[in-house]
């Protein structure tokens, strides 16, 4: 007679696995993560599910990657956010590495209340909870802002730093100007340049020649490097394009924009430039106002640079026709003058950007090209 045996170990190990696996599973559906970002420190609200946000905690940036990381085994999915600032994106790419949806949103009133108390605190739970309604549907409660790539954001601080360069030699050749005045010279801010400075030189006091040459040396070295830096600029810019836009204008706009694919829609390439007028709308009253200016600011002053010489170097173009008659009008007010240049840049923006992702050519826009 046979004796079966019950294997009763691969019933235990079973059990210990479902145990285990119950044991692993998160406990929690969501968790959000209001960021309130500091040079040294940063304040991280709290929320859980549905829950009211926690009080804030004060992390040290490497403390609190492990804390977000902590998160990641506490809850199916977990969401931050942060304000666009000085930090730029390295807590963003840090954490969506880690598995956390991270938002890099636009700097807001964090008062909606206007109770007047704003802390790193209130913040933080402010945050995350205009977080918490993103998340759920509320579109509006949160303005995210696209995060460049690393080449992308390596390529936008070239121009930037020819910018800061630029701005740095023309404060600095003010202070001499400023200088130069106090003692009754009175100069223009390219005194320091060769032809300027051979004849101003031999009638100055030694004293005072010794001070404005401090100014000149520095002046000088600025200069050398903002030529250098032009040119690694303008090298990037690409060779055909609409006469009248330079190649430094050129690529400083593409490094600001990025991407020219990144705008699925006209009207939202004409808000990023904030050359959009505002409205102001409530029941039978409805007023135009002036421009917004919610986009990048330096993308707008590139552009009202470039619809001048547009309007000079293009004149088959749609919109130069149109606005011409009236722009080149010496009775025409300068109010007037301002309102159709920033017409004429809202379009040229988009007509740019129609050219670069292929839905018309520069035949069809009527722009003469450059080889």
């Amino acid at each position: 007679m046979k004796t079966y045996y019950l294997n009763t170990n691969t019933h235990t190990n079973i059990k210990s696995t479902t145990e285990k696996t119950k044991t692993q599973a998160p406990a929690h559906d969501e968790i959000k993560l209001g960021i309130d970002w500091h040079a040294d420190h940063l304040r991280v609200s709290r929320m859980i599910d549905g829950t009211p946000p926690q009080p804030a905690q004060r992390f040290q940036a490497a403390a609190f990657l492990e804390f977000a990381k902590k998160q990641l085994t506490l809850a199916r999915k977990v969401y931050s956010c942060y304000e666009a600032g000085p930090g730029g994106y390295v807590l963003h790419r840090q954490l969506t590495q880690l598995g956390v949806t991270n938002y890099v949103v636009h700097p807001v009133k964090l008062d909606p209340q206007n109770k007047r108390v704003a802390t790193d605190k209130t913040d933080s739970r402010q945050l995350t909870l205009n977080l918490d309604r993103f998340v759920h549907g509320s579109d509006k409660a949160l303005c995210s802002v696209y995060v460049p790539t690393p080449e992308e954001e390596q390529r936008r601080s070239l121009p930037r730093q020819r910018e800061q360069l630029r701005k740095q030699r023309h404060r600095m050749a003010s202070i001499g100007r400023s200088l130069l005045l106090t003692q009754g010279w009175r100069e223009k801010t390219t005194w320091w340049k060769d032809r300027c400075w051979g004849t101003l030189s031999v009638q100055l006091p030694d004293w005072l020649r010794q001070q404005m040459e401090v100014w000149r040396r520095l002046l000088q070295a600025v200069d050398q490097e903002l030529g250098q830096v032009t040119q690694k600029v303008e090298a990037t810019a690409p060779q055909v394009r609409p006469k009248g836009l330079g190649a430094l204008s050129f690529a400083a706009l593409l490094a600001e924009l990025c991407r020219w694919d990144r705008f699925k829609k006209a009207r939202r390439l004409g808000g990023y430039t904030g050359l959009c007028g505002g409205v102001s709308s409530s029941g039978p009253h409805h007023l135009d106002l002036n421009i917004t200016k919610a986009g990048n600011a330096r993308v707008r002053r590139l552009l009202v640079e470039l619809a001048w010489r547009m309007a000079i170097y293009q004149p088959n173009y749609r919109p130069v026709k149109k606005y011409a008659p009236i722009l080149f009008v010496l009775r025409t007010h300068a109010r007037r003058k301002k309102q159709l240049i920033v017409a004429l840049a809202r379009q040229t923006i988009v007509d740019l950007w129609r050219w670069q992702i292929g839905q018309a050519t520069p035949e069809q826009l009527g722009w003469v090209m450059t080889q």
